[in-house]
């Protein structure tokens, strides 16, 4: 499987941004999609899960920082998932990923499997977000 991010970009606060993970070489058909973003300077293991989506049943869930801002979203047939991100502010700058698992589990199963991202079988490369004040 591997993840492609592509999407991201330098705006200013205030603006937004569509960011896309287009996923190729699934042999399965459920699978959560969830998107990190690692800020500026820190580690991998600091990455921190914004959003998730299942594809099965399109439950969704987001984290408080980004609620109401930022809307995942799917297309189940083109293998992407998309993260609208609107009303951006500095604090929002960092690489984001997009991250896959196979199956699927219970609405809070998927909201647990977002706070840790070991738990996740697939990462893309990253793209960059800077949003400027």
């Amino acid at each position: 499987v591997q993840l492609v991010e592509s999407g991201g970009g330098l705006v200013q606060a205030g603006d937004s941004l569509r960011l896309s993970c287009v996923a190729s070489g699934l042999t399965f058909d459920d699978y959560i999609v969830a998107w990190f973003r690692q800020a500026p300077g820190k580690k991998r293991e600091e990455r921190d899960g914004i959003s998730c989506i299942g594809i099965s049943d399109g439950a969704t869930y987001y984290v408080d920082s980004v609620k109401g801002r930022f809307t995942i979203s799917s297309d189940k047939a083109e293998n992407t998932v998309y993260l609208q991100m609107d009303n951006l502010k500095p604090e929002d700058t960092a690489t984001y990923y997009c991250a896959l698992d196979a199956g699927s589990g219970s609405y809070y199963e998927m909201v647990a499997q977002l706070r840790d991202l070991y738990e996740w079988d697939y990462w893309g490369r990253g793209t960059q977000v800077t949003v400027s004040s």
